[in-house]
């Protein structure tokens, strides 16, 4: 398919609703307002193409920004042009999910996310903590560098509630992501979620809320499920 049919494709499938929720979440213009589970649909029929996938993410329309993260070939993104999707994610659904997935799923995942993390950029470093929970969630605990995640853990004990307001969000996932998927940090990231406590994070005119930490990881312990690897970040 060319951009110009699969925007055609966005047109058609844009809902105002969806349109409306995402703009209440924080989504900037353009965009049509199209499901995930539609974007699955054109994407089924695109199938993976990295070069439609590079020219739709940037058009900077929202759909078709999202829908490129689910058919490129992130190993084929170099470290430019990762930073260049990270600058250009306008919100959260772009930069801590289309971004973020794709860059753990790359070459240099554990590499940008560190780099990111430091911005003084709200959506770069909010993509950063996002990127370096899906790298925990998918990277095998033998690559993993423990030093650097008792670095991060030790930045967030200090500094989550300071930190700006989707970082703060962020920074929770990773801890939840840290307790979660290394078996040998579940018990340090229930001692700091139990130290952090509520993370209080601005979710917009939106009913959405931020998952206590320790209620998260002690139910996915209470499910046996500790340390069970996802195959992939993107779905």
């Amino acid at each position: 398919m060319t951009k110009d049919e699969v925007l055609n494709e966005l047109y058609d499938f844009g809902n105002e609703g969806t349109k409306s929720i995402y703009l209440k979440h924080g989504a900037n213009e353009p965009l049509f307002g199209v499901k995930v589970g539609d974007l699955k649909k054109i994407k089924k029929k695109t199938k993976i193409d990295h070069e439609l996938a590079l020219t739709l993410y940037h058009t900077g329309n929202s759909d078709a920004m999202y829908l490129a993260g689910l058919i490129c070939k992130p190993k084929a993104l170099s470290k430019e042009e990762l930073q260049e999707w990270a600058e250009l994610a306008n919100w959260y659904l772009l930069s801590e999910y289309t971004v973020a997935t794709v860059a753990a799923e790359s070459n240099f995942g554990w590499e940008m996310g560190r780099q990111w993390i430091i911005s003084d950029q709200e959506n770069i470093s909010s993509s950063g903590w996002s990127t370096l929970a899906n790298c925990v969630a998918i990277i095998t605990d033998e690559e993993l560098n423990y030093a650097d995640i008792d670095e991060l853990l030790n930045v967030i004990e200090k500094n989550i509630h300071k930190a700006k307001n989707r970082v703060r969000y962020t920074m929770n996932g990773f801890l939840i992501a840290v307790g979660c998927y290394l078996i040998d940090y579940t018990e340090k990231a229930l001692s700091i979620a139990r130290e952090v406590g509520k993370v209080d994070v601005f979710m917009g005119d939106t009913s959405c809320k931020v998952p206590l930490a320790e209620e998260y990881i002690l139910k996915v312990k209470n499910m046996d499920r500790i340390g069970k690897k996802k195959k992939k970040a993107r779905c």
